[in-house]
């Protein structure tokens, strides 16, 4: 066992050099994570970078394009072969058919690779000719992402702080109850580990769909082969004063830290650490939306998603990565066109004041960092709307009726954002039940119907100043 895995380190080891001095040398590669969590928008928003990056009409922005510098861009195989690829050609498809609609949610890591033409820039450039350079987007789920707390945790300090941060939440009331009143001391009998497994599972859901973000473990929601396994199967309960051998405490207690070692690790391991650029996409409007409390939960949320990008400061992280470090972050406001342009900068400075803690932390780990309001897609057009003697700003767009289907044409005025993000943030903190009531207004809508010109992508709000934060200076 030592011998293999000293062979499995000297392995990784030289294949990590090697990369190194393939990219410096010929062509090198940017690998760019993008996670999000629930309702983020992660697929529309790696279809629509790639189909920009590919047909850059819309890219002003993008400063590699707008200079004429990228001389053709395209699909490669990816280098990882045993990751899903990333379904670009079907995601198209859904979003510019006759009858678009949103694609299918990815439920685990996958990949794929665009190769770039560039003409560097200056003299030098001009004498050396184009290189390639490669962006391979790894896309993968933020709930993953957030086990990351769990690995420093013994199983009772996650227990303990589980149950007490979902203790007022209505969705959790069954759940509390069943773990309150499960017997840590008795001897393990599987269909109670199960029964509660399923308890918090079904817990975790109901969260998610509530609008919370810290919805871990990840893959209790996106399962995969492991449904149904012993390694899925445990929950938090609270610690009795004696837990002898054999019994349900104990065994919970194993899973939990077969879950960090077989699950959790792996994923940073073989994924995560290979980062160079980051995207943080965040439904901040769907978190308002949602009440103070969601607001308050994806500030803090957001806190702990940047212990990922930390590795001095979690020293587990810190052994996996062997001293490799994302160098720039974006947190990512999604579906900015359900708001007025005019409300665009409030949506960026709330985004902005809720990653503040996060943002604070990466800055002074080094890592350059930036919050924007984006869309991936425009899904809607603005109009100017006589009502009662006022001129109001609208949206106009093809509403999303609950069961997903394309509903009718509206125009709607969404209200006003605080000017002030302190406001926001000190409501959430306050715990209050609702808020904006009166103020702010959210819709939800289906893709546009497309028609694009010869070299133009997908409409898009900002997509285009994203690109060149993530990956502007490595062109």
């Amino acid at each position: 066992m030592a011998f293999t895995t000293l062979a499995d380190a000297v392995t990784r080891g030289t294949e990590t050099l090697g990369d190194r001095v393939s990219e410096a040398l010929f062509e090198p590669v940017i690998r760019l994570g993008v996670t999000g969590l629930a309702r983020s928008g992660k697929t529309v928003f790696i279809t629509s970078l790639v189909a920009n990056l590919m047909d850059r009409g819309r890219m002003p922005a993008f400063q590699a394009a707008a200079q004429g510098r990228i001389v053709a861009a395209f699909l490669q195989p990816q280098p990882d072969v045993t990751v899903p690829r990333f379904d670009y050609e079907g995601h198209v498809g859904a979003l510019t058919a006759a009858e678009p609609h949103w694609p299918e949610s990815t439920r685990a890591v996958s990949e794929l690779r665009l190769s770039l033409r560039v003409q560097p820039e200056g003299l030098l450039g001009g004498l050396a000719g184009p290189r390639t350079v490669h962006l391979d987007i790894v896309d993968y789920p933020g709930e993953w992402l957030l086990d990351l707390a769990m690995m420093e945790r013994s199983y009772a300090e996650w227990s303990e702080t589980v149950l007490a941060r979902i203790a007022g939440r209505p969705q959790a009331a069954a759940f509390v109850a069943q773990a309150r009143a499960a017997d840590g001391t008795a001897p393990l009998d599987e269909p109670v580990a199960q029964q509660l497994a399923r308890g918090f599972t079904d817990y975790l859901h109901a969260a998610r769909d509530a609008g919370y973000s810290d919805c871990t473990p990840g893959r209790f929601l996106l399962p995969g082969d492991l449904a149904g396994s012993p390694v899925l199967t445990f929950a938090p309960l609270p610690r009795p004063e004696a837990a002898p051998r054999g019994s349900l405490w104990r065994e919970m207690d194993r899973r939990f830290e077969a879950y960090k070692r077989e699950v959790v690790k792996p994923f940073f391991r073989d994924h995560f650490a290979r980062i160079d650029r980051q995207v943080v996409l965040l439904d901040v409007l769907g978190a308002l939306h949602d009440g103070p409390s969601a607001v308050d939960d994806m500030r803090r949320t957001m806190a702990e998603i940047l212990g990922a990008f930390r590795p001095g400061h979690n020293a587990v992280l810190a052994r996996l990565l062997r001293g490799r470090r994302v160098d720039r972050i974006l947190f990512a406001a999604t579906k900015a066109d359900h708001l007025h342009h005019t409300q665009h900068d409030r949506l960026a400075a709330i985004t902005a004041a809720l990653v503040r803690d996060a943002r604070d932390r990466a800055d002074f780990a080094g890592a350059e960092t930036r919050a924007m309001a984006i869309a991936a897609l425009r899904a809607t057009v603005e109009e100017t709307v006589a009502h009662k003697g006022e001129t109001l700003d609208c949206i106009r767009g093809t509403l999303l009726e609950p069961d997903g289907a394309r509903g009718r044409q509206a125009a709607f005025h969404t209200g006003a954002l605080p000017e002030d993000p302190a406001r926001v943030l000190a409501a959430a903190r306050d715990g209050g039940a609702t808020w904006l009531d009166d103020e702010f207004g959210a819709r939800a809508f289906a893709p546009a119907r497309l028609t694009l010109k010869p070299g133009e992508g997908p409409p898009h709000i900002r997509l285009d100043r994203a690109a060149e934060f993530l990956i502007g200076d490595r062109l």
